[in-house]
């Protein structure tokens, strides 16, 4: 599972170009801001106030995630600069009344959209006449939405005015339970807020406003984009190495917050953190919404950075009759990648998973990456990294691999990823077996000691309509010692077009899921098949399954005991191979069927965890005895 490369601007844009209900996208007016006004959607000009009006922030914002006053124009609205963004396409700032309601569901905060950079300061006292509207990132995709008043004639009265006092975000007024339930509609927009209870509505009552975190840890790495996360609810269940876990569906990790800056990077550095590290002292700025991140503090001042150490693990060492297959996501490898990139992957091969026998390899591109020609060979990208293993003084594994149809394993557009079997000629050998082909399914022939795969390397039913548009299963046999091991290399389809765990919509809907639970169904039954040719079969299914060790999708690969999944035999603090939105999840697994009961399984914490990844999934690799 990978993010496509935006940048930070670009992000922005992405923001801001989102799809809105059509009620709501008329009443979006993307105009700069103007010392006498701004025009209107009519074309009118917007008078700069010189009064207060009748409303204020809170009766804008209103007691439930929509404003009574969406689509309505609002005159003299006052409040403080409390922050400012000039970045992107998003440009804007955040308003906040310094005199509040007494009512905790109504935010006092509120962003002003400008189009533009704004001319305003942070500490100036406004007045803003403008149209209030919602404003979805994403709202085909089921996001929250930001109340904003856009189309603004904002007029300075003073500068320089103290800004209000920070709501402090901590495990005390953090409510346990994440979301209310849905009205009758499936969503949550009309759902009057009750911040006591619910962590969801506890984070929309202060949007807009100044918020503050004291001694945050990081619980997701500094990433391109300068944002990183921070753990403000510290009952989060923790990661072995500082992150939270990730354990049910039913109970979302209240506590996850973004962090960016206000400022670009180039005028105030970011500070590059690790899972671990902490942003100690306080970390200050307005509660932002975005579709990357769900809420979001938008820093002025950000806490400085104490730097824990975090170190990339090393497995330990295999004995000479442990045979050791380990699975790495290496994130869209091309042949056109730096060398740099190469030599960082297969130092981890190396060091940190120790040479494994056999390494599957996922997302490995066709050789001239995402150029859209036709190309589907991955010969010279297998090879360069063969020979960067070699330069970190590794062995000189041999390769197998199917190369796919050209555009139908999803992916990158022209990319053609797919997975790829390393293997140790020294200490394994690949039993070849002739009829493997992009369409062919493989099959099994025999029984007993006899049963053997009738292509190898082959695709498991690569025409059934689970595999649409996603990697096939690549299955191969190999011999160590004398005995015969199955492997089957996957990549589940990705979990795009779900809708996220702060959707609106609750429960979520997980849409993807669907095709995973095909793909687990179909390669289950292929196993399965595998065993009642022979009930002693070894077999190991690796890879990326982009779900996690408690979803339907796992739960019907391990139907009826046809293979167990070691990530759950490991203590509940390690179960992570990749950090998404500040949660440490499960989305690479290692599966064994029942005959290799030995089994000494480790997920090796060498990317997911840091600023500097060489892929953004962590390598796992497991010690048998055949």
């Amino acid at each position: 599972m990978t993010n496509a490369p935006v940048s930070r601007s670009g992000r922005a844009a992405l923001l801001r170009a989102a799809v809105l209900p059509a009620t709501l996208a008329a009443s979006l007016v993307l105009v700069p801001l103007s010392a006498a006004g701004t025009a209107n959607a009519a074309g009118a000009a917007t008078p700069a106030p010189t009064e207060a009006g009748p409303l204020r922030i809170h009766d804008v914002q209103g007691t439930t995630r929509v404003s009574p006053q969406a689509g309505k124009a609002v005159v003299g609205v006052p409040g403080i600069v409390t922050g400012v963004r000039a970045y992107g396409s998003s440009k804007g700032f955040w308003l906040q009344d310094p005199n509040p309601d007494a009512d905790p569901a109504t935010s006092e905060g509120v962003f002003v959209f400008t189009g533009a950079a704004p001319t305003v300061k942070v500490g100036d006292s406004v007045l803003v006449s403008g149209k209030v509207t919602e404003y979805y990132p994403s709202f085909s995709g089921g996001s929250q939405s930001i109340t904003e008043i856009t189309g603004p004639a904002v007029t300075v009265l003073s500068g320089g005015n103290a800004l209000p006092a920070p709501v402090v975000v901590d495990t005390r007024n953090i409510p346990g339970t994440y979301t209310p339930a849905a009205a009758a509609d499936g969503s949550i927009d009309s759902v009057a807020l009750n911040p006591e209870k619910y962590a969801l509505d506890f984070y929309e009552s202060l949007e807009g406003m100044l918020v503050q975190v004291k001694d945050a840890r990081v619980i997701q790495a500094t990433d391109k984009y300068n944002e990183l996360w921070v753990a403000a609810d510290r009952q989060d269940q923790r990661s072995k190495r500082g992150g939270v876990l990730y354990e049910s569906y039913r109970e979302p990790n209240v506590g996850r917050l973004m962090v960016q800056q206000q400022a670009p990077v180039s005028q105030q550095p970011f500070p590059v953190a690790n899972v671990g590290d902490v942003l100690t002292g306080t970390t200050t700025g307005p509660l932002d919404y975005n579709n990357f991140g769900g809420y979001t503090l938008v820093a002025g001042t950000v806490g400085a950075l104490q730097d824990n150490h975090l170190q990339r693990e090393v497995t330990a060492q295999a004995g000479e009759r442990e045979l050791t297959v380990a699975t790495y996501n290496v994130q869209n490898l091309a042949a056109t990648n730096p060398d740099a990139k190469f030599a960082e992957l297969a130092q981890g091969v190396v060091t940190n998973l120790r040479s494994p026998d056999i390494v599957a390899l996922e997302e490995i591109q066709d050789d001239n990456g995402s150029k859209n020609d036709g190309t589907v060979g991955a010969s010279r990208t297998v090879a360069k990294f063969v020979e960067a293993v070699k330069a970190a003084g590794g062995p000189a594994y041999d390769w197998r691999s199917v190369d796919p149809q050209d555009g139908k394993d999803g992916g990158e557009p022209g990319g053609n990823i797919r997975q790829v079997f390393l293997f140790n000629p020294q200490r394994v050998s690949f039993t070849d077996i002739p009829g493997g082909t992009a369409t062919t399914a493989v099959g099994v022939t025999g029984t007993g000691a006899s049963a053997a795969l009738t292509a190898s390397p082959g695709r498991i039913e690569p025409a059934d309509e689970a595999w649409t548009n996603s990697r096939k299963p690549l299955v191969g046999q190999f011999s160590f010692r004398g005995k015969k091991l199955f492997v089957i290399a996957n990549h589940f389809n990705s979990k795009g077009g779900d809708q996220g765990i702060d959707s609106r919509f609750q429960a979520p809907v997980r849409s993807s899921e669907v095709q995973r639970i095909k793909q687990a169904t179909v390669e289950q039954a292929f196993v399965a098949k595998l065993l009642a040719a022979d009930k002693e079969a070894k077999v190991v299914a690796v890879g990326d399954y982009n779900d996690y060790q408690f979803s339907p999708a796992l739960s019907a690969l391990t139907k009826d005991g046809v293979l167990r999944d070691l990530v759950n035999e490991l203590p509940e603090t390690e179960q992570y191979s990749y950090v998404y939105q500040g949660n440490s999840q499960v989305l690479d697994h290692i599966l064994v069927s029942p005959e290799l009961g030995y089994a000494k399984y480790d997920v090796v914490h060498i990317n997911a965890e840091f600023a500097q990844q060489a892929s953004d999934h962590d390598p796992q690799v497991v010690r048998l005895k055949p």
